[in-house]
C-alpha cells in the first residue's frame, strides 16, 4: 500500500544545511579546477583537477545524503545499505573528474562541454538514485519516469554549467556567484528526483515510526568523511594565494598566456632598413 512520505521533518534544517553543502563543494571545486586551467601545461594540473573533482563530488554527495536525514516514511524503519551509499559516493567522484579532465585539457568548445556536461550531469543522476537504492526498508519504490528525466535533464544542465564556468570564469567573485546557481540546481534535482518516488510499505511489516535520532546517527557516519575531505580542501585553497585572488595569468591548453600573446600582437615589428 502507499504511505506518505516527508522530506522535511526537521523543517527548512535539512534542505538549507544540504544546499550549503552543495554550494561550498561547488565553490572549492571551481577555485580547484580554475588553478588548474591557470597553470596550463607548464604546472601539475593534474591534482588541481583530482582535488577540484573531489570537492564537487562529495558536495554533491554530502548535499543529497544531508537532504535524506529529514525523510520519513510512514509506518516504515529506514536504514542504508553501506556499500551502495559508498558506490555512489564513488560514482559521483569518478564522474565528475572525467568532466573535468575533459574540460581541464581539452578546453571548453561547445562540443567538449556539451559531452563533458552529459557524462558529468548523467553520472550525478546515477549518484543520486544508486543511493536512492541503497536505502532499506520493509517495502519498495516506484519512480515516475517523466519526472525522472526531468531530474537528470537539470543535472546535466547544472553539470554543463559548472564545467562551463570551471574554465571560462576567472575571478573570486564569478567563482562564488557560479557555485550559488550550482547549489541550486543539485538542490533541485534532488528534490525532484524525491518527487519522482512513490513508497508502497508492506501492510504485514508496517511500524510505528523510526527514531530520528537512529536515523541521524546512522547517517553522520557516512558524511563526516565527505565533509572532512571539503574543510582538508578549504585549507588548501586558504593557503595558496592565488587561488583566492586569481592573480595568476591565464594559460590556454598549450601554456601559452593568450591576453600576453593578443598585447604581442598589437605590437608594432621591426623592420630593417632598405639597402
Amino acid at each position: 500500500m502507499n504511505s506518505t512520505v516527508s522530506q522535511f521533518n526537521y523543517g527548512m534544517v535539512t534542505p538549507v544545511v544540504a544546499f550549503l553543502m552543495a554550494c561550498a563543494g561547488s565553490a572549492l571545486g571551481l577555485r580547484c579546477t580554475t588553478r588548474s586551467v591557470r597553470m596550463g601545461t607548464q604546472g601539475r594540473r593534474g591534482p588541481w583537477l583530482v582535488l577540484g573533482a573531489i570537492c564537487i563530488g562529495s558536495g554533491i554527495w554530502t548535499m543529497h545524503f544531508i537532504a535524506m536525514i529529514g525523510f520519513t516514511i510512514e509506518g516504515a524503519s529506514i536504514r542504508y545499505d553501506p556499500a551502495l551509499t559508498f558506490l555512489s559516493l564513488g560514482v559521483a567522484v569518478a564522474v565528475v573528474l572525467l568532466g573535468v579532465l575533459i574540460v581541464g585539457y581539452r578546453g571548453a568548445s561547445p562540443l567538449t562541454l556539451g559531452a563533458a556536461g552529459v557524462v558529468t550531469g548523467a553520472g550525478v543522476a546515477a549518484m543520486h538514485y544508486i543511493g536512492m537504492n541503497g536505502m532499506k526498508f520493509a517495502g519498495h519504490m516506484t519512480f515516475d519516469p517523466v519526472t525522472v528525466g526531468l531530474s537528470v535533464l537539470i543535472a546535466v544542465t547544472a553539470a554543463t554549467a559548472a564545467l562551463w564556468a570551471a574554465v571560462s570564469l576567472h575571478t573570486l567573485a564569478s567563482a562564488a556567484a557560479a557555485s550559488v546557481i550550482m547549489g541550486v540546481a543539485v538542490t533541485g534535482m534532488h528534490y525532484t528526483g524525491m518527487a519522482a518516488m512513490s513508497v508502497h510499505v508492506d501492510a504485514a511489516s508496517r511500524v510505528r515510526g523510526q527514531s530520528s535520532m537512529d536515523l541521524l546517527f546512522s547517517l553522520i557516519p557516512m558524511v563526516g568523511g565527505p565533509i572532512v575531505v571539503l574543510v582538508l580542501a578549504a585549507v588548501i585553497v586558504m593557503f595558496d594565494p592565488d587561488m583566492l585572488v586569481g592573480n595568476e595569468p591565464v594559460q590556454d591548453a598549450r601554456g601559452h598566456d593568450p591576453e600576453s600573446a593578443a598585447v604581442a600582437d598589437t605590437r608594432p615589428t621591426a623592420s630593417w632598413p632598405s639597402l
